[in-house]
């Protein structure tokens, strides 16, 4: 039995197995650096002292901290991946105006990968960035549906409605275009995959396929615990 339906295990297996090294690649530089970053000074001696912790665990927490903040483009950029191996979509990789693109279906996609990853002031110029690419007579994308997909939702609700975020500029929304839309995670594994609970699924096999890929060196252990946050997130 493959790990999931709609992708390759050796494809999943490579993705995950790179996630892990990029992983252990960001803690490894956060230790590193963390001594030529400019820390506040001020906010550390107030966590030791107001968390009653000692410096040893200030500095684990501190170097976790930025090591998280990597983390986080990498798992975009997995769950772009992902996805872009699926059947009739394809990955338009790092440095592209979107992320993926389907012929078939006439999609293409920004995903990011928490819903405040960009900030609401730059919210509506990715807005007319898709504009731009769906709307033109002449645009090889014209007639498609453009999402922005925030693959963690603000809240755990299943949305696939027009994206119209506020354009400061302007002092109003953007237009309402049913052309320009934005999606929850879960909905878009769901309009990608074909499959109701794809997110889910892939959620709920990462600690297997963790455990294979690290050769047993990782156990995902109270991944019940786990699951609470992903309920949280998406239920």
């Amino acid at each position: 039995m493959p790990w999931l339906e709609w992708i390759d295990d050796a494809d999943l297996e490579m993705e995950v197995l790179n996630l892990l090294m990029r992983a252990k690649k960001a803690q490894q530089s956060s230790i590193d650096f963390l001594g030529k970053n400019v820390i506040d000074p001020f906010s550390a001696i107030f966590e030791i002292a107001g968390f009653e912790i000692d410096y040893n665990t200030w500095f684990t927490s501190e170097s976790t901290r930025q090591a998280q903040k990597t983390l986080q483009n990498c798992i975009g950029e997995f769950h772009q991946n992902i996805l872009g191996y699926t059947l009739n979509w394809s990955n338009m990789k790092v440095g592209n105006v979107i992320d993926l693109a389907s012929g078939t279906s006439n999609i293409i996609a920004e995903v990011k990968n928490k819903y405040n990853t960009i900030s609401g002031g730059k919210l509506s110029d990715l807005y007319y960035s898709l504009d731009s690419l769906v709307s033109p007579k002449t645009s090889i994308y014209k007639g498609y549906t453009a999402y922005y997909v925030a693959i963690i939702p603000k809240k755990p609700a299943r949305y696939d409605r027009p994206f119209t975020p506020s354009d400061k500029g302007k002092g109003e929304k953007c237009p309402v275009n049913d052309k320009i839309r934005e999606i929850d995670g879960a909905s878009f594994y769901r309009l990608v995959t074909g499959d109701e609970t794809a997110l889910e699924d892939l959620f709920n096999i990462l600690p297997k396929v963790i455990f294979k890929c690290s050769k047993g060196n990782f156990e995902i252990k109270n991944a019940k615990k786990l699951k609470a946050f992903f309920n949280l997130a998406f239920k």
